[in-house]
Formats: structure tokens, sequence, C-alpha cells
């Protein structure tokens, strides 16, 4: 007790708190999630995402060195496609000829042991933006939906993907492609289950990035509750019964609780997703002059490991040496 202990020796000199602190992560444990549009010579800066882009296969693998070069540890892929091409039931996820597909492909070419994911949802190629086909009332049916996701996951296989990353929050979803990867010779294919997804209003900035705002409703019938901790942990326990093999928080610092307790529940590695709203904000208050942009992203990432986070899927991730590196 006071005055015999005092706190305060352990942080009074800058190299003894360094030892003691959690260390900065290390890039290998970064996750770059980015988005692939149809097209040649594209490279259009996304508004509500300073720092972030849609890009055409051509200039994604082009930018893509640096991102390698810099020791990231991977990069997880979101397509779209022409507005033709979208349905109801999101066929277009599984076309070999789709950009992801043919993105998967490039970067293996050109990378061949950089880490490649594929998101595993249709909110892209529906026609109505929701993450999977929906019944006569307007609700998402879900057996009908894993049959799609599940020959999304494969075609991404087909391409060369290392990862598929399930993010429809459908119940089943990961035994449903779990099956049909091991029923295709896919059994050494890692899934990363966005396993606790909540409805979060942190996803705007995305949503604009890819153009998969629902046009009626919302997802709440499907992605978990904020204010249901019970339902949210259950959520990863069933995918990890199903064989997921890396289960995933998203939002992240909203739900660093939620992290803190899948964790210390689990044997598996748990990945954090650092959304866009989380991103964007981070970005506005530095741009109003309220706060120092790379004190903010240390603190936040920082943060969410010390809750827990094996991997950081982050959009800091193609800044990593700006913000890690003195």
């Amino acid at each position: 007790m006071f005055p015999e202990t005092r706190l305060r020796r352990l942080r009074n000199n800058k190299q003894i708190r360094e030892m003691l602190d959690i260390s900065p992560p290390y890039p290998n444990k970064f996750i770059w999630p980015t988005f692939v549009v149809p097209g040649k010579n594209i490279k259009e800066p996304i508004k509500s995402m300073p720092g972030q882009y849609r890009y055409s296969v051509d200039m994604l693998v082009n930018d893509l060195g640096k991102i390698v070069e810099s020791g990231i540890g991977g990069v997880l892929l979101f397509g779209s496609t022409e507005e033709e091409n979208k349905n109801a039931h999101g066929h277009a996820s599984f076309d070999q000829d789709g950009v992801v597909q043919q993105a998967i492909h490039k970067i293996k070419e050109k990378y061949s042991s950089f880490t490649v994911i594929a998101d595993i949802c249709v909110c892209a190629f529906t026609d109505h933006g929701h993450c999977g086909t929906l019944d006569k009332d307007k609700l998402v049916n879900n057996d009908e939906t894993l049959v799609t996701l599940s020959s999304m996951a494969k075609s991404m296989c087909d391409a060369g993907v290392d990862i598929v990353a399930p993010s429809s929050m459908m119940d089943g979803q990961v035994h449903a492609i779990r099956e049909k990867l091991d029923s295709n010779n896919y059994e050494n294919k890692i899934i990363m289950s966005y396993s606790t997804k909540f409805a979060s209003s942190l996803y705007d900035p995305f949503r604009d990035a890819e153009n998969s705002q629902p046009s009626s409703g919302d997802r709440k019938a499907y992605q978990a509750s904020y204010a249901n901790l019970d339902l949210a942990l259950r959520e990863s326990e069933f995918d990890e019964d199903e064989g997921a093999d890396i289960l995933m928080v998203k939002p992240a610092l909203f739900y660093l609780d939620v992290l803190s307790k899948i964790k210390a529940s689990t044997d598996l590695p748990v990945a954090a997703y650092n959304v866009s709203g989380e991103y964007s904000m981070i970005h506005a208050t530095h741009m109003q002059g309220w706060g120092s942009l790379k004190e903010m992203v240390h603190e936040s990432l920082i943060s969410t490991v010390r809750a827990g986070a094996d991997i950081l899927i982050t959009y800091w991730a193609n800044q990593y040496k700006e913000i890690f590196n003195d």
C-alpha cells in the first residue's frame, strides 16, 4: 500500500514504460481490407474513407507491391459486379470470371506466398442489397442462401484463395462451406468466420465504398444485436463447433468486452475487424484538428490487441510504415 508502493515508479521512465507495455503489433498481424471493381486502370478514391480506393484488378496488383514489401500479413478482398449482372440470389458472386476471382488469380500469380482472403457474402451481388435470397416476407431465406455462399466459397478456392471469410451471419454457414470445400478436395482451405458480427451503425462508409446498402429494411434480422451479449457469444461458439479455423469480432472498438470474452473462451485465433466507421471517425477527428492521427491509431489498435485480438483487420494496414515507424 501507499506510501511503500508507488505505481508511478513504473511509469516515470520512457524506457521502462516501453519495456512493460504491450508492444505495437507486427505488420504480419495486419490484414488490409480493400475493394475490387470491374474495369481497367481504376483507382478511385473513396471520399468517406481517406487513403482507401476502389481498384480494378490491374491497379490493385500494381499497388499491392508496397503492401507486400511492408510485411503486412494479407489482403481481404471485397468485390462487386455491374448492375445488369445482379439478381435476387447473388449468383454473380460465384462467376469464375468475377472481379474477386480474377484478383485472386493475378495476385497469387505475382505474389505466390502472400495471403489472400475472400469475403463470402452476396450483398454486393443481389439486386436488393441484402446478404441472401429473400422470401415472400422479404426476410433472408437462411437455407437457400447457404447454397449460394457455399458455391461462392468454392469458386474462390478454385481461383487460388488461401482463406474464405463468410460474413453473411447465416445460421450454419460455416458448416455448409466446410462441407462444400471438403467434398471438393479443399479440406486444407481455412475458414475465417465473421462469427460475431454486429448490426452496427459503423458500416456506412463501407457500404458507400461497395454500394451494398439494402434497398429496403436493414440487416438486424441476421446480424447480431449489440444489446444481447449472450447471443453474440453463442454465435462464435456455434461457428467454432461447425469447424471455423479463425473467429472474428466486428466491429472492434465498441465491442472490446465481447472480444475479450470470446478470446477467453476459445483456443482458436480471434480476429478483430477495425471497421470503416472506426477508421473514418479517427480521420474526421484529425481533420478537424482535434487529435493526433498517429496517436489515435496507436491507441485504438493496441487496445484491440490488449483485449485479445490475434489478427487485426484494418484499413490502417496500407499505412503501417507511416503509423508505426518513427
